[in-house]
């Protein structure tokens, strides 16, 4: 008897990145509450799964110093070994969205407190780790599939920061290692507009969107950020916006057309620098050698007598 073949099975995760920044300009000028975007992440994260049975999302809270899982699989598996009698439902919700709701705010509350133990000695918060993360968690769910499994993965980073030039080359590598892996990222700016986030979306064909209004941020969640990369080109979604394609310089994080890049590190200066601030090498400057003039031949001419 011939062996039936596997059933195909088709499955989206979705990782956020979450920016808990205390040094926001939305947090701090109480336009909107943490709170209110932690319930719209819940929300739009729900949404997600509804779309198909395999779907799978993680949630990832970052700021200035470190990068955590609120969601993941693990949380997941331990709703999983409890009956669905011990799981407390809210009204009519369905018992997994109750329980990522409890799960992530249950956590994003233990890594604030930890964060606060630590100093905040800089407003840019930590993308490339971020990311890197978030690939590595990625890449170990796709290495665990089942035999006729497929999983499209991707990242989507929501942040009110104003990140510029902070740990350009680590950024930028976990960009491109994105791009390799075939995982898009999205961003969704609450504030500002990241020439660095925009950036990693057009290196790894995702989509940038800057929020008109806070107030309706699961309304644009769900309206460009639902769907697959793949799909959106069916949809009606704002324009992708003008992107400046210039790299950051390391000595004053300005953006700069014409500069000095090292060659061991690729660190780029607006300026030239005798030794490399990323990896101290010293450069040697070769000094302009004066040359001597060449003394002129002087003709002299026999008088014939």
């Amino acid at each position: 008897m011939q062996s039936e073949t596997p059933k195909k099975i088709f499955s989206s995760l979705l990782v956020i990145i979450l920016d808990v920044n205390p040094a926001q300009d939305t947090l701090l000028s109480g336009e909107i509450k943490l709170s209110s975007i932690l319930s719209s992440v819940v929300a739009f994260a729900n949404s997600h799964l509804m779309l198909r049975t395999h779907n799978k999302v993680a949630v990832l809270a970052s700021d200035p110093n470190s990068c955590d899982f609120i969601y993941s699989d693990q949380d997941e598996l331990d709703f999983k070994k409890k009956t669905v009698s011990s799981c407390k439902m809210g009204g009519s919700q369905y018992e997994l969205f109750s329980h990522i709701d409890r799960s992530i705010k249950f956590n994003i509350v233990k890594f604030l407190k930890d964060a606060a133990e630590e100093p905040h000695m800089s407003r840019d918060t930590v993308f490339g780790a971020s990311c890197a993360k978030a690939l590595c968690y990625i890449n170990r769910l796709q290495s665990n599939l089942f035999p006729g499994e497929t999983m499209n993965s991707r990242i989507l980073i929501i942040s009110g920061c104003d990140n510029e030039g902070d740990k350009y080359i680590r950024c930028m590598n976990t960009f491109f290692t994105a791009q390799k892996q075939n995982v898009a990222i999205d961003v969704c700016s609450l504030t500002h507009d990241v020439t660095l986030l925009k950036q990693a979306c057009y290196i790894t064909e995702g989509s940038y969107f800057r929020m008109p209004k806070l107030e309706g941020l699961l309304l644009y969640l769900q309206w460009i950020f639902l769907t697959e990369p793949s799909s959106r080109k069916k949809l009606v979604i704002p324009l992708a916006p003008q992107l400046d394609f210039r790299p950051f310089c390391f000595c004053h994080g300005t953006l700069t057309a014409i500069g000095f890049v090292c060659s061991l590190c690729l660190t780029i200066y607006c300026k030239i620098s005798p030794i490399c601030t990323t990896c101290e090498a010293v450069f040697k400057v070769r000094s302009a050698i004066a040359v001597k003039p060449k003394k002129k031949k002087i003709k002299t001419t026999s008088v014939n007598n």
